[in-house]
């Protein structure tokens, strides 16, 4: 399959921090999770991807077309949508102005094709009922769908989502997954989670960052083997254990190199992430400082 997205060797450091060292990645139609501690290089890598910063050294494509000329991004951005973190929306708008600003802006100008669209684009992301509200009078959950909605307009072909699920409670993160899973059916889809739940619910493919470098790229499958015979239950901590934790039943999960004769249960998707990782936490962050260049 051809691949929407191709990079290759993408690096940039944040003065003496290297935020991304040699990544290099290749993403087709589907939902791929990007998972990571904090400071492991998500939020860097979708930032250089959606053109909010051009990478130190490597290259990508989106469809064929390169950011490294004024001509060559605008190409990129017609075809991406892009979600950030904290999307900071206008309080006074109200879901449809905000939806159909951002429309606006991608030169929408037919009036009734763009209010068509609109209303669509609300529909799809479960906001009918609420479109003339103001945002200010919305929950947390609804105004990132709102701001999910704004980044489908004009149906791009790559769509970047970083850490669309944060902040929000369970009732809204399984709202939240069912236009994400719908978008990943026909686009690309990255999506940045600290949430190996919605990784493993959303996506066939899982890409797994820390310190910057890629330490796994596969599907969630391939992920949760990496745990296979590593995880156990015990009556009591157990010492060296990778991480272990008490159960509501009383007795230990552990993660790591079982005793003879453990009483292995089967891994899930978090157990395999947490070994890839060498553990739970404890990474150097990886962004911070300043970066000396930008595209404009």
């Amino acid at each position: 399959m051809t691949p929407t997205v191709s990079a290759s060797g993408l690096s940039l450091r944040f003065g003496g921090t290297r935020a991304l060292d040699d990544v290099s990645l290749r993403l087709s139609t589907g939902a791929t999770g990007l998972l990571g501690p904090n400071g492991a290089g998500k939020t860097t890598l979708l930032r250089v991807l959606a053109t909010a910063v051009p990478p130190g050294r490597g290259a990508f494509t989106v469809l064929g077309h390169a950011p490294d000329t004024s001509r060559g991004r605008q190409e990129v951005r017609r075809r991406l949508g892009y979600l950030p973190q904290a999307p900071g929306l206008p309080p006074g708008f109200t879901a449809f102005g905000f939806v159909d600003y951002v429309a606006l802006l991608e030169e929408l100008t037919d009036r009734t094709a763009r209010h068509r669209e609109v209303r669509h684009l609300l529909d799809e992301v479960g906001l009918t009922d609420v479109r003339g509200r103001r945002l200010r009078k919305l929950s947390g959950g609804t105004r990132q769908r709102t701001a999910f909605a704004a980044a489908l307009v004009g149906d791009p072909a790559f769509l970047v989502l970083d850490e669309s699920t944060v902040g929000l409670d369970p009732e809204q993160r399984m709202r939240f997954r069912e236009p994400i899973a719908r978008a990943g059916e026909g686009r690309t889809v990255l999506l940045s989670t600290r949430q190996t739940e919605d990784a493993a619910m959303l996506c066939s493919r899982v890409v797994v960052m820390a310190a910057g470098s890629v330490r796994f790229d596969g599907t969630p499958a391939e992920l949760t083997a990496q745990a296979d015979g590593r995880v156990w239950s015990s009556a009591e901590r157990a010492p060296g254990a990778r991480v272990g934790w008490r159960t509501g039943s009383g007795t230990f999960r552990t993660v790591g190199d079982p005793p003879h004769g453990a009483d292995l249960l089967a891994p899930t998707l978090e157990d395999g992430y947490l070994l890839t990782l060498g553990g739970v936490g404890g990474l150097p962050p990886t962004t911070g400082g300043r970066c000396c260049c930008a595209w404009p």
